[in-house]
């Protein structure tokens, strides 16, 4: 059978403390997974063991690919990220940020082509961005910043997606267009997406997966509405 992605027995730590510990699961199918939990409970961690950014014990296996401890995902085109605070401090057109999501894809100094700026126009059409293509990234509100981010991260083009909280800084209206945006990746485009998440609620939408960490042993569970209330009841108590 074929494995989208899959973690065994994954442990990660900061030095003497353990956040995860023994974590296993397995994805057959591109599909939608929402991270949630406490504060502290790992779910930053996890995209960082994740993203080859944190040391880790146990395996991670994308498309039959066992990754190994020394590989950089990123690189080979295995996923890409858009974590939870991003900044830049000089000047730069909305198109020319976003077409930089293909860097991973060019040859030392190459120049970036028609494709990739046709795709870059694609990802910004999806987003209704298209009409602030010329403008100065930094003069954007929080929340068009952000979906500028998500264009980036579309043109990426990678089997595998981590989202950190990228709905913190949008209003309503945009939070659900974000949710729907996700579940596109995965029905249209075939992405495997994992998104780390406080806003419960928008999920009854959704289709997949729910991953909570705060639990003493997290498993993947199905988006199904008692399932997500379930879980909305345990955090909101506490535990």
């Amino acid at each position: 059978m074929s494995i989208v992605f899959e973690v065994k027995n994954l442990i990660a730590d900061y030095g003497a403390k353990t956040i995860i510990r023994n974590l296993s699961f397995k994805i057959s199918h591109p599909a939608f997974v929402a991270i949630v939990g406490h504060n502290g409970s790992g779910k930053t961690t996890l995209f960082k063991a994740l993203s080859g950014q944190l040391p880790y014990q146990g395996e991670i296996i994308i498309n039959n690919q066992l990754l190994k401890h020394t590989s950089n995902p990123f690189t080979l085109g295995e996923l890409a990220l858009l974590a939870q605070k991003n900044n830049v401090g000089f000047s730069i057109p909305v198109e020319e940020l976003v077409v930089m999501g293909r860097f991973r894809m060019k040859k030392f100094f190459q120049a970036y082509n028609q494709a990739d700026y046709m795709a870059t126009h694609q990802a910004l059409a999806l987003l209704k961005l298209l009409p602030l293509a010329q403008h100065n990234f930094v003069d954007l509100s929080g929340g068009e910043q952000q979906l500028v981010w998500l264009a980036q991260l579309m043109v990426q083009d990678t089997p595998v997606y981590l989202l950190d909280e990228p709905t913190q800084q949008l209003d309503l209206y945009n939070k659900k267009q974000v949710f729907t945006l996700m579940m596109e990746w995965v029905k249209h485009y075939q992405k495997t997406v994992f998104c780390i998440t406080h806003d419960l609620h928008n999920l009854f939408t959704m289709e997949g997966y729910l991953l909570n960490l705060s639990v003493d042993r997290p498993m993947l569970e199905p988006l199904h509405p008692e399932v997500i209330q379930r879980h909305i009841t345990l955090l909101e108590s506490g535990r």
